[in-house]
């Protein structure tokens, strides 16, 4: 059994097939390696130009004058170009709309014309030779705007800046609260945070004069999205549009999106008749792209006597930022959707009210809507149960929802559809978490650790997930000349290893090894149907979709090769490349063989078959999967400094079934890794002025190696989605959904308080903390 210090893993409930369920090393990790990765930046293209934005300096105000004459003056510089040089209003559309609300006014246009709204809005764009003149040059388009007062507290928005007002919720809250003999409330504070992928956001636009046509690199996330988006804007057909992938060094929902420079960079090169490149430095990556989780919560809870939970409500003020982007609402509603998590509520009441800023615009962040509501829920019943004298696991217990109270309607839609929380275990994989943490002797550690002086506390927390959101996805899987399979996906590579998943999925349906799969993602020529890689759904729905594809190739495979063999297709089985008669050794085909009968003109042919070995296939679910588990965390306080060091920690999860456990424990570690970041580090600050105070490493701390402990993983599979083929739950978001919940709770304990009030937790509130409670109170799990 791993000692308290060595990180392990375990998964339980696995029935292994042939290639789903192994742990192969990952296809994309050679080229990687090796320097084989096409980054945005590496994308280089014959007599190039480049690309700078000009930003506003200004938090609000009205744009008077944009004066190029300067820049355009600069040798080398090719074009400057603002607003007016632009198709009359521009505007960015929703990709996710939210609960039927037209945002259309308060979109965000390409390039700023009358006004400003945030210190980064492209104002002006600068094309040159070389991207150190075109830098140069941007810092000479000369910028009047007379300022206006800034909104930075999204409470103290009004008119036309509350761009949404509703409601989720079930059941009677208002009598539950009136008859219950407790209520417990509080407010929380969750600050802002962005995504810091390797590469910031880079596009590399190809054009080719004779056809009019643009092959666009980097747009990583929903290529055909952009695709139809961009057509639309340009007014061109989207078949003269080819959006290749890249490999991005992580997306975590911001990096892919169609922001304003995925139309100016294409536009300008069809005006230029050039190709043109845009590599955004770090520094405009903090204030341009999407930032996420600003929320402010008063959130309360009626309990009975013996701590029955009988009501919920929340009342969320979520600041957006200076304008409603492509994800449109979607983090609020996801809030209020997901917050009674996995307990038995029967009255919930969620209201929320959208405010825009003069702050850089929001979008959606990895478990968007899920980490807010998490740590705000789960300290919730962290103070409700010291309040009641109830021990906080207890009060968890014994509010779980029932695996025989599963499948468990809600009457509340999130992402166009109903939230039905489908089969599962919550209180056996609580117990299965605790049993863990007493295993690996964490309650004893934090128990001597107080004994000789020092302040550790324990965290615990339940999480609800959700995944695998349709519609649908779209697959081709082919066979080819040299009998290798391809498969075309409509997924994209972020780093989440959807080549290897994707690969292993076919290879299962071929009886092949890995090494014969060739996997290519995001090339909306090859895969024109495809909707991208978000929500955690790739594994679950496009796996789904390849495996779909890879049915029907078998299937012809095995036609042919029993027409070929003549024998009858139940006589036929396929496998390690070749097709046989079942237990012959001698009368075998290789797969090259069947494709050349499969080709026009053979006369293995019928006369209306249509040729080849290719599928395609589209896999469609009408309800996502919810995977669900536990956080544990040991923390402990310096006393002096106010610092929190994460001890130890311990991710329970269950995901149906893991395709590649090893991929499954790394998405969770990296999870965890930036849920800490979220709990103790990470946060956007302005000052009166609306001027961000981060805007470089220096300033948005994230944690280091040293920073995350060793991490202890149960990976879970004894409750199989039934809402897909696979069985598969989505697994890209539950070490990030429970990690600040979990922080929290193990820095509440080992204060001694109730419950902390907000994220990040500074070392000044730690000070604070250990102030005001000089004596350790914690109830360890």
């Amino acid at each position: 059994m791993p000692s308290a210090r060595s990180p392990s893993s375990v998964v339980r409930g696995r029935a292994m097939t042939e290639q789903i369920g192994r742990r192969v090393p990952r296809k994309e990790d050679h080229r990687l390696l090796v320097g084989g990765g096409r980054f945005g930046a590496d994308i280089q293209c014959t007599r190039m130009l480049h690309v700078r934005v000009v930003r506003s300096p200004f938090a609000h105000g009205v744009l008077t004058r944009v004066d190029t004459s300067a820049a355009l003056s600069v040798p080398g510089v090719i074009d400057v170009v603002t607003a007016r040089d632009l198709p009359a209003s521009l505007r960015i559309p929703v990709r996710l709309e939210v609960q039927g609300l037209d945002l259309s006014d308060h979109l965000q246009p390409v390039l700023a014309s009358d006004s400003v709204r945030y210190v980064g809005e492209p104002v002006a764009v600068v094309v040159a030779e070389d991207p150190y003149i075109a830098e140069d040059a941007a810092e000479m388009v000369q910028i009047d705007i007379e300022e206006l007062p800034v909104v930075l507290d999204p409470s103290a928005a009004g008119g036309d800046d509350v761009v949404a007002d509703f409601r989720l919720g079930f059941g009677d809250a208002d009598a539950a609260f009136a008859s219950a003999a407790h209520v417990v409330a509080m407010d929380f504070s969750v600050g802002r945070h962005t995504a810091v992928p390797m590469e910031p956001r880079a596009l590399v636009v190809d054009y080719t004069a004779a056809t009019d046509s643009l092959e666009i690199y980097g747009a990583t996330k929903v290529p055909a999205f952009n695709r139809g988006v961009l057509a639309d804007l340009l007014g061109v057909d989207q078949s003269t549009i080819r959006m290749h992938a890249v490999d991005a060094g992580g997306g975590f929902g911001v990096r892919g999106e169609f922001y304003p420079e995925d139309f100016l960079v294409p536009w300008l090169s069809r005006k230029l008749r050039r190709n043109l490149s845009w590599v955004e430095d770090r520094a405009e990556h903090l204030v341009s792209v999407n930032h996420s989780r600003e929320q402010q919560h008063h959130i309360e809870v009626a309990l009975e006597a013996d701590g029955t939970i009988v009501g919920l409500r929340d009342d969320v003020w979520h600041d957006n930022g200076a304008y409603v982007r492509t994800h449109g609402i979607i983090v609020p509603e996801l809030t209020l959707a997901m917050l009674p998590g996995p307990y038995r509520i029967p009255a919930y009441e969620g209201r929320v009210r959208v405010a825009l800023t003069n702050k850089t615009p929001c979008g959606t962040y990895r478990a968007p809507g899920r980490f807010e509501g998490t740590t705000v829920r789960e300290q919730l019943l962290d103070k409700a149960a010291y309040e009641l004298g109830i021990d906080r696991v207890e009060l968890r217990r014994m509010n779980l929802l029932r695996a025989d109270e599963l499948p468990h309607r809600r009457a509340m839609t999130t992402l166009g559809t109903d939230v039905v929380l489908d089969s599962g275990d919550y209180p056996g994989l609580f117990g299965r978490a605790l049993e863990r943490a007493d295993e690996l002797g964490w309650n004893r550690l934090v128990q001597s650790a107080r004994a000789d002086g020092r302040r550790v506390g324990l965290g615990v927390a339940m999480f609800l997930e959700k995944s695998g959101l349709g519609p649908n996805d779209t697959a081709d899987v082919e066979v080819t000349s040299s009998g290798r399979i391809r498969v075309h996906s409509g997924g994209t590579s972020l780093g989440q290893g959807i080549e290897t998943v994707l690969a292993q999925i076919a290879a299962d349906e071929f009886g092949v090894s890995i090494d014969i799969v060739d996997v290519v993602n995001g090339d909306t020529l090859l895969q024109p149907y495809g909707t991208g890689s978000w929500a955690s759904r790739s594994t679950v729905v496009t796996g789904s979709a390849v495996r779909g594809a890879g049915q029907l190739v078998v299937a012809r495979l095995r036609e042919l090769g029993a027409r070929m063999l003549e024998v009858a297709e139940g006589d036929v089985e396929v496998n390690e490349r070749q097709v046989r008669v079942r237990g012959a050794t001698a009368s075998a085909l290789s797969f090259a063989d069947v494709w050349r009968a499969a080709q026009p003109g053979s006369a293995w042919l019928h006369a209306d078959e249509p040729a080849g070995l290719f599928a395609r296939h589209r896999f469609s679910v009408d309800h996502m999967t919810y995977p669900y588990g536990a956080h544990i965390c040991v923390v402990e306080l310096d006393a002096g400094t106010g610092a929190v060091k994460v001890l130890q920690y311990l991710v329970v999860y269950e995901v149906g079934r893991a395709v590649n456990p090893t991929l499954v424990e790394g998405q969770l570690r990296g999870g965890v890794a930036q849920g800490i970041g979220g709990a103790l580090f990470e946060q956007f600050s302005y000052d009166d002025a609306g001027q961000p105070q981060v805007t470089t490493f220096m300033d948005y701390l994230m944690p280091t190696a040293s920073e995350i402990p060793d991490i202890d993983l149960l990976v879970c599979e004894d409750a199989p989605s039934t809402t897909n083929p696979l069985g598969a739950r989505g697994a890209g978001e539950g070490g990030l959904t429970g990690a600040g919940a979990a922080v929290a709770s193990a820095v509440s304990d080992a204060l001694g308080l109730p419950a902390m009030t907000q994220l990040p937790i500074r070392p000044e509130l730690v000070v604070a903390g250990i102030a005001s409670n000089g004596l350790l109170s914690g109830t360890g799990a």
